[in-house]
């Protein structure tokens, strides 16, 4: 049975103490975040084999943007040896940690801290997260697959950043802001090295995308039931297949349309899951069973009896 652990805040740091090791997750709000549940059903799997874990525990706090970087520090005093962050502190931690892995600066945020001595070390573990989902879901890889990407925010710049780094055959990425897609596109532009990189318009698909593309939708559009979906698959050549990052609800208005479409779909539960059995490994060390922390993710995602 999964117990819902308690939501504290950052002026709990202030007189905070427990025993053994700690690691939490940030964000605002926090309420919803199926982090807890993961990481402490992997940390009790992990205990059978290293009982040095049985010690370990993971917390949740509901912390203001403008509360983040006294927290941080306060989370370093009381001893915390990893933290994971949610929006929207992704970026605002960006500017405010000692050190950040090569690999998170051209995306611009981190959602994983490790304690170092001096400080907190960031990383961004989502690109990869995605990469391992949809192998897991949809037999995939996306090294030399055209990628249609959907959204042009923090989530899209960690999916654009993953897909070239994978040395994926084209990037097309769709927003309906020419101001927005044009400033990622900039960004992305010193990665990309000879793999084409286009943006375009949503509404309007050009006529050059490719067929069999893999779509990825990294939109906020589908958290609602009366959300449109973020393109029409119709008006694309068609998909090979199409992942939305959302996982709640687990099917969203695209996920429906690639359906009736009979085309292979999934949601961004896996992706939630490996990011975070990533950042377990990166603050243990240690080999993560990522199957406990999806049993753990679903159950967690289950409606109550």
């Amino acid at each position: 049975m999964i117990i819902a652990d308690p939501i504290h805040t950052a002026a709990d740091l202030e007189h905070w103490s427990s025993r053994g090791t700690s690691l939490a997750v940030l964000g605002h709000p926090i309420r919803h975040s199926l982090s807890p549940a993961m990481h402490n059903a992997a940390l009790a799997g992990m205990t059978r084999d290293h009982g040095e874990f049985a010690s370990w525990r993971y917390y949740r706090f509901d912390v203001l943007p403008e509360d983040l970087p006294r927290a941080l520090d306060l989370l370093h005093v009381r001893g915390f040896q990893g933290l994971n962050l949610t929006v929207p502190h992704k970026v605002v931690a960006f500017d405010c940690i000692a050190e950040v892995d090569p690999a998170a600066q051209p995306i611009g945020a981190v959602n994983t801290l490790l304690r170092l001595p001096h400080g907190w070390r960031g990383y961004n573990t989502d690109g990869p997260g995605m990469t391992s989902g949809i192998r897991d879901d949809l037999g995939a890889e996306l090294t030399d697959a055209h990628v249609i990407l959907l959204g042009a925010g923090g989530a899209a710049r960690a999916a654009a950043v993953e897909c070239l780094r994978r040395r994926c055959a084209s990037l097309w990425i769709a927003n309906r802001t020419p101001a927005r897609l044009d400033a990622l596109l900039a960004v992305l532009q010193p990665l990309a090295d000879r793999i084409p990189v286009c943006g375009f318009d949503p509404q309007s698909p050009p006529a050059g995308l490719p067929g069999g593309a893999w779509v990825i939708n990294a939109t906020a559009a589908g958290l609602r039931p009366d959300d449109p979906p973020p393109i029409d698959l119709t008006r694309l050549p068609r998909a090979a297949g199409v992942y939305d990052l959302i996982y709640n609800p687990p099917e969203t208005p695209l996920l429906r349309q690639a359906s009736e479409l009979g085309v292979p779909r999934a949601n961004g539960l896996s992706m939630l899951v490996h990011q975070g059995a990533r950042s377990l490994e990166i603050w243990t060390g240690a080999r993560v069973p990522v199957a406990a922390m999806m049993s753990a993710a679903r159950a967690a995602l289950r409606p109550a009896a």
